[in-house]
């Protein structure tokens, strides 16, 4: 069986917002791709010309890129998790926003790399656990090529190191995600070189008394993030037996 095909982008760096409607704007065409194959098959079934071929068809996307500094507030998240006030944020150069994903709040910002899949699930299996699962593991992948072990946290989307060391589990990738007829947006956040300093000022995912890392962190150097895209695009093919293209 061929390889389902997902286009693959590197926005590079590009504002939040830019990022988020770009997504919306997929994830729309994707959902009026399907509200319009059910309505042809539909109509296919009422004539008893089921045979004839639908040239219709989602389109899977898997977006990376990078922010400006910015906070973004999950909708089951909560505002006192949020350390900082407004003003504060505007003189440190900080932008914030309340999103349509899950989880809490948490920060993006440069060097870090957020990955974006706009994937259309009932092409794979309509199982949101197991999606996260697989996004999970497909960072836990590339942890593993610096030679970092990376984990789950039961209760906790994301990964770890240290997840079952109590007082050093530390976060290193948060994620995310939004569904809407089975097509996912939003995804994850892998802290590679990221200024670490910025979470001090939100309480990250709303989990108290946990610590955040990230890749330069661990390895104790900086690393190429170039690198390291390139290994998070060859995961995603393998964990999800898909192949990327331009």
């Amino acid at each position: 069986m061929d390889k389902q095909l997902v286009t693959f982008k590197d926005l590079g760096l590009i504002d939040y917002k830019a990022a988020w409607d770009y997504q919306e704007g997929l994830l729309r065409t994707n959902v009026q791709l399907k509200t319009a194959i059910a309505k042809d098959l539909n109509q296919n079934l009422d004539s008893s010309s089921s045979d004839s071929p639908n040239p219709l068809s989602t389109t899977h996307y898997f977006i990376l890129c990078e922010h400006p500094p910015v906070y973004t507030l999950g909708k089951s998240g909560h505002l006192e998790n949020v350390l900082i006030s407004e003003a504060e944020m505007d003189q440190k150069g900080i932008q914030f926003f309340k999103t349509n994903r899950g989880g809490d709040i948490t920060f993006h910002g440069p060097s870090q790399i957020v990955g974006y899949p706009i994937i259309d699930l009932e092409k794979f299996y309509t199982d949101i656990g197991r999606y996260l699962r697989e996004l999970e593991e497909v960072i836990i992948l590339t942890l593993a090529e610096y030679n970092i072990v990376g984990g789950r946290i039961k209760g906790e989307t994301g990964v770890w190191i240290d997840a079952g060391i109590t007082g050093k589990e530390r976060k290193i990738c948060a994620m995310g995600v939004r569904c809407s007829r089975w097509i996912t947006m939003h995804g994850f956040a892998l802290n590679v070189n990221t200024d670490l300093s910025y979470f001090e000022n939100i309480i990250p995912c709303g989990i108290q008394n946990k610590q955040v890392t990230s890749i330069a962190s661990e390895v104790n150097d900086l690393v190429d993030i170039l690198s390291v895209k390139e290994k998070l695009q060859r995961n995603f093919e393998k964990v999800f037996n898909v192949s990327l293209i331009q």
